[in-house]
């Protein structure tokens, strides 16, 4: 026989017929849902903020009247940076260059300096190149809340008496769309934005390094080539690169199927065929990247590289396969992977073996090739490193390299050792 209802008095009967209890679970509920609330209104107020001040940026990057007419390098507007740093000053610029074929653009960026007189002959410059953040405006390093984030290091360089200067790219937080990962362009940036410095009280000398960290470090190995003929006022003392992208055959093969190519892909796609019309995204990129890539390569890098995550991870790759297979993007991959650089201009490469973005095999290819090539080329593998801290543990590195090449100490080199780990095979 079945006990009635009332008579049944297990512990979820007795939880439900306890108003003590309920009164605790609404308490809890109502913490819950404020706790939500308040993250929420946080969120929004910032976001808020953030757009408000954008758009109190927003002119600053418009080119002025003119600008064409400018030669390159030059300074067309600067503001101070509103940024701290003991015993420096900082400005926000915004200066004439121009894309591999001449086409005239308009670049932004920063310059640090140290404060009071430059002594007789000025302070040495390092000319830094950052590394991937998206294609969107509010991206741009000078644009963001938190301009140094990435120049934590510069502070030992400013102290050092050198000038830092810091590009954004063209097209990036400026007019157009940025030539991501194309060397020559990303390499008259970066050396038109030392021009533009000379044009503010840093005292900034004809001494040049450069020093970039991921597609940075491509710039940065790209602005070895490009400086002798394009900017020969520079004497370029050395070139220093945090983990480059710059095998980039052998890295986008072994990453096609990983999602760190929700992150590389968008932004490649979205810029080289502006260059080369017979680049044909369908032709490499899958059906999701074709309908993802897009809005993806306009986030800034976080929100983006979630966003590559999370559809890697419901199975959507965003390439179709390997995409050096296709002729003529294997060929544009090889176009603008920088070659080995002379011996007459020594390089300093750090890689972290813990990378999983540029994966330390494809530097150890670089090591291999540049030293095959003749190039003096000084390796600094820093252990179980990943990718973000390789960047900021070369920094200090990279300085005090930099202040031994202005002070005229000869370079050595590491080729002839052997690498900690085999290298990636030479692509085919």
């Amino acid at each position: 026989m079945t006990a009635p209802i009332s008579a049944r008095r297990g512990p979820v009967a007795r939880f439900l017929r306890n108003p003590v209890l309920w009164s605790i679970v609404g308490l809890l509920i109502l913490a819950i849902v404020g706790s939500m609330l308040a993250v929420t209104t946080v969120v929004v107020r910032k976001e808020r903020s953030d757009a408000s001040r954008q758009r109190r940026l927003a002119p600053f990057y418009e080119p002025p009247s003119g600008w064409r007419a400018a030669p390159v390098g030059a300074l067309l507007r600067e503001q101070p940076l509103g940024a701290t740093i003991a015993g420096a000053q900082a400005w926000r610029i915004l200066y004439r260059s121009e894309r591999a074929d001449g086409t005239p653009t308009v670049s932004s960026g920063m310059v640090l300096a140290p404060s009071g007189d430059a002594p007789v002959g000025g302070r040495p410059v390092v000319a830094w190149a950052h590394g991937t953040v998206g294609l969107g405006d509010t991206c741009a390093p000078s644009r963001s809340r938190n301009p140094l984030g990435q120049l934590a290091w510069a502070e030992g360089m400013l102290r050092a008496g050198m000038v830092v200067t810091a590009t954004d790219y063209a097209g990036l937080g400026t007019p157009g769309v940025e030539r991501y990962l194309i060397g020559e362009d990303e390499a008259r940036d970066v050396l038109n934005s030392v021009r533009a410095a000379r044009a503010l009280p840093t005292g900034a000398a004809a001494r040049v390094a450069v020093y970039g960290h991921s597609q940075g470090g491509h710039a940065a190995l790209w602005t070895g080539t490009v400086a002798p003929r394009y900017a020969p006022e520079f004497e370029v003392v050395g070139i220093a690169a945090g983990a480059p992208a710059a095998e980039l055959a052998a890295l986008v093969r072994l990453q096609d199927r990983n999602a760190v190519a929700w992150v590389i892909g968008p932004e490649v796609v979205a810029s080289w065929p502006l260059d080369d019309p017979s680049l044909d995204p369908r032709a490499i990129v899958s059906d999701a990247g074709l309908r993802f890539g897009a809005s993806i390569g306009r986030r800034c890098i976080l929100e983006g590289a979630l966003e590559g995550i999370i559809l890697q991870r419901f199975g959507r790759q965003y390439f179709r396969g390997d995409p050096t297979r296709d002729p003529a993007w294997g060929a544009a991959f090889a176009a603008q992977t920088p070659p080995p650089l002379p011996a007459g201009l020594p390089v300093l490469v750090a890689q972290g073996l813990d990378d999983t973005v540029v994966l330390p095999e494809t530097t150890a290819l670089l090591a291999q090739r540049w030293c095959a090539a003749g190039s003096r080329l000084t390796m600094a593998w820093l252990g179980d490193l990943g990718h973000v801290k390789t960047g900021l543990t070369a920094g200090p590195l990279a300085g005090t390299w930099f202040q031994q090449r202005f002070a005229g100490v000869p370079a050595g080199t590491t080729c002839g050792t052997i690498d900690p780990i085999p290298a990636a095979p030479e692509p085919t």
